[in-house]
């Protein structure tokens, strides 16, 4: 497994564009358009609010088939609780993606992110698939002699991965940095590519906060054995990272795999690629986190020695969400006393005498109390970008590990003006 360019395009037969469309903002890219060469197995894991967006509803009914080819994406504006104009906005963006590129609307799945409760400016919308369906085509036209199959077997050059890190720049709202990797993964009967883009830096919550991440694989893989894969990658990773305490409506985490490689996946190298795609959600998970709004550092807690897993989950994801512990890791004091109260309204069991904790590989606590440590060095340790903590609960071998980011006053600052 090493890693490649190319991002969601570096996979074989797929191809991304990203437009300035004017949807909230002049002058960035909001409008995204991701396409296979050939309609391709799919799986998508979505928010738990109960409060879901009209295109979060509608790619669900598209997916019901366990088949897409194209996803239609805009940010600055979520197109969340419009109602019935918001319902026919959702499928207005699917028809006019199908037109753009010569497919069914029920093949087009549909994503937005931005502020909710506004309508849709669907003529900026149209428009920016419009272009991005234009440029798709002139990529897939560059390819070899322009034909489907052509393309499908050119490897990705500079004017796709190009194409493709703009639309992971299209998807971004608050994100100060665009999210996007790819994989090469080594298989018997050939390589198999694996690409990723998401978008998250506020609103960040367990059981997936304000994210999009949009997976791309040419291995042949079937819908159902994609669909546990991806809830299996996105459980340990974006179900695993917090930035504010706050789950979205629009939230969506959505794989295709198109088979355009030839190699299908069975034994050894099916379980090496599950790998892979845990390993490409964590990165977004860790990058989401890294991004939180008005974030300085990257927290991660480690949780070992727990008697279950379910309890090292809830210990990893309550330390990381609470704005105490965020406030002292931003402030750069080692109040480990933070640490093990969030462990303690986790609502998992473990004896609290038997915990030790350590900050950037500082020993702070041990057997439920404090050690002595120079508070100097934990100053100069608490300074750095990324913190560890570690939490050992002496109870079992089951362990957790969560993402989140210190708090700071900028947060503040960015969400108070969030609409104007």
């Amino acid at each position: 497994m090493r890693v490649i360019k190319g991002g969601v395009a570096a996979p074989v037969g797929f191809l991304a564009a990203g437009v300035q469309a004017g949807v909230k903002y002049e002058n960035k890219y909001d409008v995204a358009l991701l396409y296979s060469l050939r309609p391709a197995a799919a799986a998508a894991v979505y928010t738990r609010n109960a409060v879901q967006a009209h295109p979060l509803v509608l790619t669900r009914a598209h997916l019901a088939d366990g088949v897409a080819q194209a996803v239609a994406v805009n940010s600055g504006n979520a197109n969340a609780c419009m109602g019935k104009q918001g319902e026919e906005a959702a499928l207005a963006m699917a028809q006019a993606a199908a037109g753009a590129l010569g497919l069914r609307p029920a093949d087009v799945l549909v994503a937005s992110t931005g502020v909710i409760g506004q309508p849709l400016p669907l003529d900026k919308i149209r428009a920016g698939l419009a272009a991005a369906g234009a440029q798709i085509s002139d990529l897939r036209a560059g390819a070899a002699d322009g034909t489907a199959a052509a393309a499908a077997a050119s490897p990705c050059g500079p004017r796709r991965a190009e194409a493709a890190h703009r639309a992971a720049q299209a998807i971004m709202t608050t994100d100060l940095t665009v999210k996007e990797m790819a994989w090469e993964i080594a298989c018997a009967a050939g390589p198999v590519r694996l690409g990723v883009m998401a978008k998250g830096s506020g609103m960040i919550h367990p059981n997936m906060g304000t994210m999009l991440c949009f997976i791309t694989t040419d291995a042949a893989l079937p819908a159902p054995l994609l669909r546990e894969m991806l809830r299996e990658a996105v459980d340990d990773s974006f179900n695993m990272v917090t930035v504010d305490g706050d789950t979205s409506t629009n939230d969506m985490a959505v794989a295709l795999a198109n088979g355009c490689s030839g190699v299908e996946l069975s034994g050894d190298e099916r379980e090496l690629f599950r790998r892979a795609l845990n390993t490409a959600c964590v990165a977004m998970a860790r990058a989401i986190a890294q991004d939180g709004e008005g974030a300085g550092k990257l927290l991660e807690t480690r949780v070992s020695g727990a008697a279950g897993r379910d309890d090292a989950r809830k210990i990893a994801r309550a330390v990381c969400a609470s704005n105490l512990v965020k406030t002292a890791m931003g402030g750069e004091d080692a109040n480990w006393g933070r640490i093990i109260a969030a462990a303690g309204y986790s609502g998992a069991e473990f004896d609290p005498g038997r915990v030790a904790i350590s900050l950037n590989g500082l020993p702070v606590a041990a057997a439920g109390e404090g050690l002595p440590f120079s508070e100097a060095e934990a100053k100069e340790r608490l300074s750095r970008d990324e913190i560890v903590i570690e939490i050992f609960l002496a109870a079992g071998n089951a362990q957790a590990t969560a993402w989140g980011c210190d708090l700071t006053a900028a947060y503040v600052d960015i969400n108070a003006g969030y609409r104007s």
